[in-house]
């Protein structure tokens, strides 16, 4: 199966105003579990959902190694150099090393902690983006700027792979607060799904192997390896969801991150309370957010390691909830080089966070291995 290339168009914005909260609370229905609140715009999210559910990775390993991208970086019969991939938000960073292992220089260009959303690359990023032989990003218009300088910059017979863009069907497609489907624009954080992040790892070895075929079988047994501990993973999730009463199976959270993990695990996102950049709610704002978050009777909200909020907290405190200021989309924990420095870290610190939070046993979470299935030694820009 080939792998096309893909381009989006238009920024995304994720500025969500404080008074855009309080509808997004109130729609969810004093707490339904029905998934109302994740269709906002009431053009079928429910199905949708469903279909995120039941994903499957249009392709699989039998796939590496077939006929499809020509980068012309390198060729079966000529001398081998190795190849150079860039690559964009740190997730997707680990992803990639993962399943490059040793053969491939893989660098991030987005730090961590950054919103990738508006993240306006530095001149020197296009200096690394020409070097390159594939760029991997996100897609479904997540990191734009980058994308759009990496096309203006790349090599002759470079690529540039979408790799969320390809993973999914349009009727896979989620729309919520942040992402509303009358502006045609999908929550692109795929990856807090981990049959979806496997998926991007088939993928990877897809493009990979089409650019250095002689590295073909290297990079599908890493895709597999990677795969089995996505695998474990998302069923410790399974098992542990079983643990969570099904009334606090909700989530209120600082961003709309978390829609796809929602989908898979039968979770409802009841809103995200995102205070614009340019401005705090005001107090008759916040008193309704508090008046919403009672009704919603949820034991806990949750906010960002990366960017604190004072206006979370007094939420939490005044409604009588826990504020769990942990949560990171794209902040993989510790730094370069640690055990738990990758997306697997990343989803197992989340989801045993969530679990805890919300009355559930996390144990067989917090028994799963995170560490990478190769050793790890992409640059990852902080």
């Amino acid at each position: 199966m080939g792998i096309r290339r893909h381009r989006s168009t238009s920024l995304v914005s994720v500025a969500v105003l404080a008074v855009a909260v309080v509808v997004a609370v109130t729609g969810a229905g004093c707490g339904s579990s029905e998934g109302d609140s994740q269709d906002p715009d009431g053009e079928g999210n429910s199905a949708r959902r469903a279909a995120v559910a039941a994903f499957q990775c249009p392709v699989d390993g039998s796939d590496v190694g077939a006929d499809g991208i020509e980068t012309g970086a390198t060729s079966p019969e000529g001398p081998r150099r190795a190849l150079r991939v860039v690559t964009t938000v740190a997730p997707i960073t680990s992803i990639v090393a993962n399943v490059a292992g040793d053969r491939v220089e893989v660098e991030g260009v987005i730090p961590e902690g950054e919103d990738s959303h508006t993240y306006e690359p530095k001149p020197r990023v296009a200096e690394v983006l020409a070097t390159a032989d594939l760029v991997f990003v996100n897609g479904l218009q997540l990191e734009d700027p980058t994308r759009e300088l990496a096309e203006a910059n790349l090599a002759d017979g470079a690529e540039v792979i979408e790799l969320g863009t390809l993973a999914l069907t349009e009727d896979q497609y989620l729309y919520d607060f942040s992402f509303p489907e009358s502006e045609g624009k999908p929550n692109p954080h795929l990856w807090t799904n981990p049959p979806m992040a496997g998926c991007y790892a088939t993928l990877a070895a897809v493009a990979l192997a089409n650019a250095d075929p002689r590295g073909a079988d290297g990079y599908r047994a890493n895709a597999e390896a990677y795969n089995e501990r996505v695998g474990a993973l998302d069923q410790a999730m399974v098992a542990a969801t079983a643990s969570v009463p099904a009334a606090n199976r909700k989530l209120l959270t600082y961003h709309d991150a978390y829609a796809y993990f929602a989908a898979r695990y039968g979770w409802t996102v009841i809103g995200a309370i995102q205070v614009s950049s340019f401005e705090d709610p005001t107090a008759k704002e916040v008193a309704s957010l508090i008046e919403q978050v009672e009704r919603a009777a949820v034991p806990a909200i949750f906010g960002s390691e990366v960017f604190p909020s004072d206006v979370l907290s007094q939420i939490g405190r005044e409604a009588g909830v826990d504020y769990v200021d942990a949560l990171r989309d794209d902040d993989l924990p510790g730094g370069p080089g640690d055990r738990g420095h990758s997306l697997l870290g990343l989803l197992q610190f989340d989801f045993v966070t969530m679990v805890e939070a919300l009355g559930g046993d996390a144990e067989g979470l917090g028994a799963f291995d995170p560490s990478d299935v190769v050793a790890d030694t992409a640059t990852y820009p902080q």
